[in-house]
């Protein structure tokens, strides 16, 4: 036993043990929904964070040490946005087509995004610091963190419910569209990336390329306008 324990003790600290248990609960998530046929309450990004999440609390793992063995996932998040640029010059003329409903679509989706999740925390009286948290909650972590931290809220706090949203908009997404009869893929896709930044965007590709470009443009596009807009619009809250 105390031989296994020395072990086990070794490996956690181990970078490559994070980096191998992080592609094998995605392996495995991914797996689980390819067998439900893409179901959009599988969501392969959400199994994989309660499957980490469970292993790091029943192996006491403290989330730094986790995050040391496992950045280099992190890293690639840079790349795979770059790469978003691929499929968008391939679609170029579909998208430069759609501008004017993109800009209204995109101005529309950005002030409602920010303000209901204002008007909501105000109405229950939450402290100003997490009502300036909750507002860049649509865009991707990093500005979203960063838009948190300029105005004086909790970036950790910001984080958490940045993929909350999106969990919850890539499960969403395709039961609310196909309730809406909403068929245009380039509208499902740029919806689903406004509100739900990278983790709706993933969805979206795996649903369909054109709503995956619509999508991951619409979430680069949201990133920018809310860094402009977000101090406004708390300012009058």
């Amino acid at each position: 036993m105390d031989r296994d324990f020395s072990l086990w003790v070794y490996l956690s600290t181990s970078p490559l043990l994070w980096l191998t248990a992080t592609l094998g609960a995605w392996l495995a998530a991914d797996w689980l929904a390819r067998r439900s046929g893409r179901h959009p309450l599988v969501n392969p990004v959400l199994i994989a964070v309660v499957l980490l999440a469970a292993l790091l609390v029943i192996t006491g793992t403290d989330y730094k040490i986790y995050f040391d063995g496992a950045q280099f996932v992190h890293f690639l998040l840079g790349p795979a946005t770059v790469a978003l640029a691929v499929p968008l010059y391939r679609n170029r003329l579909l998208v430069a087509r759609n501008l004017l409903p993109m800009a209204a679509a995109l101005g529309a989706g950005s002030v409602t995004a920010i303000v209901s999740a204002l008007a909501i925390a105000a109405a229950f009286g939450l402290p100003h610091k997490v009502l300036v948290s909750l507002a860049p909650k649509s865009v991707t972590a990093a500005v979203a963190m960063a838009v948190s931290e300029k105005l004086g809220g909790e970036p950790a706090l910001t984080a958490v419910m940045v993929i909350t949203t999106g969990i919850i908009g890539a499960v969403m997404v395709t039961p609310l569209m196909n309730a809406l009869r909403i068929r245009n893929y380039a509208a499902r896709g740029f919806a689903v990336g406004l509100a739900s930044h990278g983790i709706g965007t993933a969805r979206a590709f795996s649903v369909h390329p054109v709503a995956g470009v619509f999508s991951g443009l619409a979430m680069g596009l949201n990133a920018v306008v809310t860094a402009v807009l977000a101090p406004a619009l708390v300012w009058l809250f």
